[in-house]
C-alpha cells in the first residue's frame, strides 16, 4: 500500500539534469517523459518506502462515490406499498417502472465503460449522478404512472447504468495490478455499505413521513458525492505522473473514439466465445435472485406477514452488514483460488437459502431469519470478484467493457423477476412460487459455473 521513490544505493547512476535516476518511474505528481522507461519490476532494489499509494486514494474516491449512489438502489422496494396505495397501481405496473430501471442499468454499463475510456472516469460519473439526482425529485411530484416509469424507471436508469459496476471494473483495471480481486471485493462492498446506511433511514421516512421525503433524500446524496468525484478522482496514473499499484508506469492510452461502435464490437467478438454466454446467463441468474427479488420484494412479502416494515427493512440493511464481509472476502479468495469454483459454490449456497425462505417468513424476527439474513448477506455479491476475474482473464484489456455486457445480463434478470414477482404476488396472492423458481434457478447458475473452461497461460485473451 505504499509509494516508493528512489533511494541510495551502493553505486547510484548519474542522474540527469531532470534529478531522477535514469529508468525510475516518475513519482507521484511529477510530469511523465515523452518517453518512458518500463521498469522490469513494479519495486527495484534501492527503492524505499515513502508512503501510502495514490491508487488507495482514488479507490477510497469511488467507495464513497457508490456508498452515495447506493442510497437510490434502496429505495423501489420501500415504495411499492405507498404508491400501491396513494395512486392505487398494481404492484405489476410498480414492478415495470423497477424493471425499466434494472433493464436500463445493465444496458447503459458496458456503454458506460467505453464513455469512460472516451471522456474520462470524472466527467461520466458526474453527469450519471445529476441524472439521478433529476430523475429521483422529479417523482414528487408525478401523477400517472407513465411519470414514475419515466423518472425513476428511464432517468434513474440511465444514471446508475453509467456508474455501475463497470465504473468499479475501470477503476480496478488502470490503478492496480496487484491486489485486484481485493480491491473489486472492497469496490463491490460499497453497495451494500450504501444500502446499510440509508435503507434503515429510508424506512423510517417512508413509514413516518411518507414516501416524497425519502426521494428528495436519495436525490441529494447523489448530488452530494459529485464535489468528491470532480475534485478528487483521477481518470489514469500517468495524470499524475505515477504508477498503477503494484505495477510498471505506463503512459497514459490516448482517447478512444466511438464508444458505442467499441462496445458494439467487443460484444461481437465476446458473443463468439463460450464463456461469454456462461458468464452472461450465470449472471442474470445472480440479478433475478437479488436485486429483482430480495431487494425489490422481500419488504412488501415480509409485510404481509405481518412484519413492520422498517423491521423488514432493517432485515436488508444487516444483509449489507455481511455483505461487506462476504464480498471483500471473496475478492481475498478470487486472488488465491479458482474463480469458476467460487462461483459455483456461491449460487448452489444461495439457491438453498432461498428455498428455505417461505418458511422463514412471519410476524417477527426469530432465530432462523436472521441465520438467513447472515447467511445470505455473506454471499449478495459475493459473486461479482471472481465474474470480474473471468471476464478478465478470457478477455483482457476488453474485460471492463465485457464485463459491462455481463452486468447487462444481470440486470435483465433482475428486471424480469422485479415485474414478473408483482405479477405472481397479483395472480396468486403470494410471492412463494417466486422464491422457490429463484432457488431452482441458483442450481442451474452453479452447473454453469462449473462448465465454464480455464483459459491456459499460453492461451491468448479474446479481444
Amino acid at each position: 500500500m505504499t509509494q516508493t521513490e528512489p533511494g541510495p544505493g551502493p553505486s547510484p547512476a548519474p542522474k540527469p539534469a531532470s534529478g531522477r535516476a535514469p529508468g525510475t518511474a516518475p513519482t507521484d505528481g511529477a510530469p511523465h517523459p515523452a518517453h518512458p522507461v518500463q521498469p522490469a519490476h513494479p519495486v527495484q532494489p534501492g527503492l524505499r518506502v515513502h508512503r501510502i499509494h495514490r491508487a488507495w486514494f482514488v479507490a477510497a474516491v469511488a467507495f464513497v462515490t457508490i456508498i452515495g449512489a447506493a442510497a437510490f438502489a434502496s429505495l423501489p422496494g420501500l415504495l411499492i406499498e405507498p404508491l400501491h396505495e396513494e395512486f392505487d397501481w398494481s404492484r405489476g405496473t410498480i414492478g415495470l417502472a423497477v424493471s425499466v430501471n434494472l433493464a436500463l442499468y445493465g444496458i447503459t454499463a458496458p456503454f458506460a465503460a467505453a464513455l469512460m475510456d472516451r471522456f474520462g472516469i470524472r466527467r461520466v460519473v458526474a453527469l450519471a449522478l445529476t441524472v439521478i439526482a433529476a430523475g429521483s425529485v422529479a417523482t414528487v411530484w408525478m401523477t400517472t404512472a407513465w411519470q414514475l416509469i419515466l423518472y425513476w424507471g428511464v432517468l434513474v436508469g440511465l444514471g446508475s447504468g453509467s456508474m455501475a459496476l463497470a465504473f468499479a471494473a475501470t477503476v480496478t483495471n488502470r490503478w492496480f495490478v496487484a491486489r485486484r480481486g481485493l480491491v473489486t471485493g472492497i469496490l463491490t462492498a460499497a453497495g451494500a455499505s450504501g444500502q446499510l446506511i440509508f435503507l434503515p433511514l429510508l424506512a423510517w421516512m417512508v413509514e413516518n413521513h411518507g414516501w416524497r421525503p425519502a426521494a428528495v433524500t436519495v436525490s441529494l446524496a447523489a448530488l452530494a458525492v459529485v464535489p468528491f468525484v470532480w475534485l478528487l478522482l483521477r481518470d489514469h496514473p500517468a495524470d499524475i505522473g505515477t504508477t498503477p499499484y503494484g505495477g510498471p508506469y505506463t503512459a497514459k492510452p490516448a482517447p478512444v473514439p466511438g464508444a458505442a461502435r467499441r462496445a458494439l464490437g467487443v460484444l461481437a467478438k465476446a458473443a463468439r466465445t463460450g464463456p461469454f454466454w456462461l458468464l452472461a446467463g450465470t449472471f442474470a441468474i445472480c440479478g433475478a435472485s437479488t436485486n429483482g427479488l430480495v431487494k425489490t420484494h422481500f419488504v412488501p412479502s415480509a409485510h404481509e406477514h405481518g412484519m413492520p416494515v422498517t423491521a423488514a427493512a432493517g432485515l436488508l440493511a444487516v444483509i449489507g452488514v455481511f455483505d461487506v464481509i462476504g464480498t471483500v472476502f471473496s475478492g481475498w479468495l478470487t486472488d488465491r483460488f479458482e474463480s469458476r469454483r467460487l462461483l459455483a459454490v456461491y449460487y448452489a449456497l444461495r439457491g438453498i437459502s432461498l428455498l428455505f425462505l417461505p418458511m422463514l417468513l412471519a410476524p417477527t424476527v426469530h432465530p432462523p431469519m436472521v441465520f438467513f439474513i447472515v447467511f445470505y448477506g455473506l454471499d449478495w455479491v459475493a459473486t461479482v470478484p471472481p465474474t470480474i476475474a473471468l471476464c478478465r482473464e478470457h478477455y483482457g484489456e476488453d474485460g471492463a467493457i465485457v464485463f459491462g455486457w455481463v452486468l447487462a445480463s444481470h440486470q435483465i434478470g433482475a428486471a424480469v423477476v422485479a415485474f414478473l414477482g408483482g405479477l405472481a404476488r397479483d395472480a396468486f396472492g403470494s410471492y412463494d412460487p417466486v422464491w422457490y423458481a429463484s432457488g431452482a434457478l441458483c442450481a442451474m447458475a452453479a452447473l454453469m459455473a462449473m462448465v465454464i473452461r480455464r483459459r491456459t497461460t499460453a492461451e491468448p485473451a479474446a479481444a
